[in-house]
């Protein structure tokens, strides 16, 4: 099982970020060094999803609904779950 914990490493030694594991005997460890600051990442996220957004946006939406509005008002309607009387 995989578990991230946030940390800075100092030379060869880590400064904890979030709580360390609680563990007791030695155990393998990958370390992944992020080059770029994590606010760069987030802002090239989010502009990846903006460009995914505006690109749908681009084609229209889908083609088999013809009335979107009258589509979410379908959709958002209550329904009977099963095995529960209404």
């Amino acid at each position: 099982m995989e578990t991230t914990y946030r940390a800075v490493l100092h030379g060869d030694h880590i400064e904890w970020i979030d709580p360390p594991p609680d563990i007791e005997q030695p155990v393998q460890v990958h370390i992944t060094l992020v080059t770029e600051p994590s606010s760069v990442l987030e802002v090239k996220r989010g502009q990846a999803m903006a460009d995914a957004l505006a690109g749908l946006a681009h084609l229209g939406g889908l083609p088999e609904i013809a009335d979107p509005l009258a589509w979410q008002r379908e959709i958002r309607q209550d329904r009977e779950l099963s095995g529960r009387e209404p």
